[in-house]
């Protein structure tokens, strides 16, 4: 393990949240999430990963308003975003506030991507530019699912940023990983007891994610059935891949990746609303992992 990536492994220490809500760009709502994100901080989260196809720009408010927490991209899209561009970003923020900012990078989905082709041998290619553009490998981490990219994330970045994925995935990539490069997988958490209330709430915001081949079939290779991928998700799926349930419950669900080899949890907090920051859910979230 390079200085770089223990360094990054401290810094984000075990637990982080994942939060889509915090890449946005409207002006009148930069001050709540600056807030957020120092409140995250407060709490105890060793780093904010920004879903959607974030990019260092949406990283740099919450770098700025904090003092301490990690904020990486997961993802940014390497079809939508050149190397030289990345490269030159991140060594800005690196200039101004050191090891802060991480770049998590993904090939995304064919069905979003036109022209989407050989995602392996592109991602390859990115990662060649951002060598030629001077950015090190233990800056970056990859959204990895299959085999060939965990191989990648640990050849050529600081490891890897697995998302929708279960403790068994987990342990299947630290053996592949080894036992240097970051392994940070993300977890989805439904604050609620009631099974079925819990469980709708997990389906809804499943279903889209249902609709993409590349998590599709990473469940199929972790032994779930066509019937339990199709129409929202069966019980099995939505119990494998979100935590809810009391305190103690969600707690143990989550031990569970660091059990199987995570050295850091990406916690997304998912509601009925996903239109406003589940602030209220963080804090309960910072309260059950004390």
């Amino acid at each position: 393990m390079n200085d770089a990536t223990a360094s990054l492994k401290e810094s984000v220490g075990r637990y982080g949240v994942w939060s889509a809500g915090l890449r946005a760009e409207e002006a009148d709502q930069a001050g709540e999430r600056a807030e957020a994100a120092a409140e995250l901080e407060q709490l105890g989260f060793g780093a904010v990963w920004l879903g959607g196809n974030s990019a260092a720009r949406h990283a740099a408010p919450l770098i700025e308003a904090t003092s301490r927490i990690v904020v990486g991209t997961s993802i940014q899209s390497i079809w939508e975003h050149e190397a030289s561009e990345a490269a030159a970003s991140f060594a800005e923020l690196e200039v101004s506030h050191p090891g802060r900012f991480v770049l998590g990078l993904g090939v995304s989905h064919g069905p979003r991507v036109e022209g989407y082709s050989r995602p392996y041998s592109t991602m390859v290619g990115y990662l060649d530019d951002l060598d030629k553009a001077g950015m090190r490998a233990g800056h970056r981490v990859l959204a990895a699912l299959g085999p060939k990219m965990l191989e990648l994330s640990r050849d050529r970045a600081a490891g890897a940023i697995p998302y929708l994925v279960t403790p068994e995935h987990t342990a299947q990539a630290r053996e592949r990983l080894g036992e240097g490069p970051l392994l940070a997988p993300e977890f989805k958490v439904v604050l609620d007891s009631d099974p079925a209330r819990a469980r709708a709430t997990a389906r809804s915001y499943l279903a889209m994610y249902l609709t993409l081949p590349n998590y599709t079939k990473n469940f199929l290779n972790l032994g779930f059935t066509e019937a339990d991928v199709t129409d929202g998700g069966s019980d099995r799926l939505i119990d494998a891949v979100f935590a809810w349930g009391d305190e103690d419950t969600i707690r143990t669900r989550i031990d569970a990746f660091h059990t199987a080899g995570a050295d850091h949890v990406a916690l997304q907090v998912v509601e009925d609303d996903m239109t406003s920051l589940p602030r209220e859910g963080w804090r309960r979230l910072a309260s059950l992992l004390t």
